[in-house]
Formats: structure tokens, C-alpha cells, sequence
């Protein structure tokens, strides 16, 4: 994951305000989460829970077993799951812009 919290105070500094999606939003719809070491014990799988039931998926894998690890596996599985959430809420906003007229 990018440093969105860099990236969030650069946005406000520029006074960027039209529609858009916050790193907040983004968690905000988070209502769940679980992980899943795959039994060859190389790969993490989080399934994140969105507000509406919709969930989405993301993996971490290692080539060696033996450099697995579960704390570094849930981080980067659950990094990736939540990336494909701001395509989702992105879309949301883009339909509920569109369907609301010009700004």
C-alpha cells in the first residue's frame, strides 16, 4: 500500500474538493475481515466484509516455506484486498455522479 496518508495531506493542501474517495471512506465500509493460511503453508488469503455483504479478496504468497511469515502475510493480503475496494466505491461514486447530473 502507498503512503495514503501522505498522499490524503497533499490532496487537502491543494484544496483538491471536488466528489472523491478518502482512505476513510475506504474503511469505512470494512465491517469484517479473515484470514486463511492455505494449506501448502505458503499463502495468506484475507477476505474482507464490506457494509453490504459484497467481499473481496486478497493473497500474499512466498516461494520458501520457510520465509512465510503469518504477521507479514495478513498485512500484505489485506493490503491488497482493500485496493480492490477503491475500484468498487470508486465506481459507486462515479454511478452516483452520473446519475445525479453535473456538478
Amino acid at each position: 500500500m502507498k503512503d495514503e496518508t501522505a498522499i490524503e495531506q497533499e490532496i487537502q493542501a491543494k484544496g483538491l474538493t471536488a466528489p472523491r474517495l478518502t482512505p476513510a471512506d475506504i474503511d469505512r465500509v470494512i465491517v469484517g475481515e479473515s484470514f486463511t493460511i492455505l494449506p501448502s503453508g505458503k499463502v495468506m488469503v484475507c477476505e474482507l466484509t464490506l457494509e453490504n455483504g459484497f467481499t473481496v479478496r486478497g493473497e500474499a504468497a512466498t516461494v520458501s516455506k520457510e520465509n512465510f511469515d503469518p504477521a507479514i502475510g495478513a498485512k500484505i493480503s489485506r493490503d491488497n484486498a482493500r485496493q480492490k475496494i477503491w475500484e468498487l466505491e470508486g465506481y459507486l461514486l462515479q454511478q452516483q455522479l452520473h446519475d445525479n447530473g453535473p456538478i
